[in-house]
């Protein structure tokens, strides 16, 4: 039975890994760099414009934040990286939380979502992220967002840099997406209930 992602509620924001949600329920971990759209694309696949907060300014997301899925499975907006304007120190405590929720002995990672922008190869921070899921063991969506920013022609060479940059195999889930126009919001809406079923 497919994840009902209109039914998605906020649960709370862990600042420290005593707040970690540790139910057995799966947890999808979304991670980005802090201008990539990841709170669109969260927004986009609950049907809700203002689920996760949209700030003016990236990197507003300075927290582990839960959302319950049809009160199956969490949707965990990590926070954001590669933002200049924030302090060294504030960039540290992001680093440790992130680092902290990955090595938790939990293993609380179901699939990881990592959303980077289709109009420019991965960067050395994306590959990070990349790297740290894979580490987990646990399967990955990569989600190229704003595909509407794109021309048709340009689409097929933007994803194959993609793939190449994280070193992507055949096997692996690469899926273009538009948290502007919706584009690709059924594919990932897919992988995401069969992640949860499997």
């Amino acid at each position: 039975m497919s994840l009902n992602f209109a039914k998605t509620e906020f649960v709370r924001s862990a600042a420290a890994r005593e707040h970690f949600l540790r139910d057995g329920l799966p947890q999808f971990a979304f991670a980005g760099r802090s201008n990539v759209g990841k709170s669109s694309v969260i927004n986009r696949l609950a049907g809700r414009k203002n689920l996760a907060y949209v700030g003016a300014s990236p990197g507003k997301t300075t927290q582990v934040n839960y959302f319950l899925v049809d009160r199956r499975a969490y949707l965990v907006d990590l926070p954001g990286y590669g933002y200049a304007k924030v302090s060294k120190a504030e960039k540290d405590r992001w680093g440790r939380l992130m680092e902290s929720y990955f090595q938790d002995e939990g293993d609380l990672i179901t699939v990881g979502v990592l959303i980077v922008d289709i109009r420019h190869k991965p960067t050395a921070d994306d590959v990070t992220m990349h790297t740290w899921f894979r580490e987990t063991g646990c399967p990955e969506i990569v989600v190229a967002n704003k595909l509407d920013k794109l021309k048709k022609s340009q689409v097929d060479p933007a994803l194959t840099l993609i793939r190449e940059t994280l070193d992507l195999g055949g096997e692996d889930m690469l899926v273009p997406f538009s948290a502007e126009k919706g584009s690709g919001k059924e594919e990932l809406l897919r992988l995401l209930s069969a992640a949860c079923e499997g």
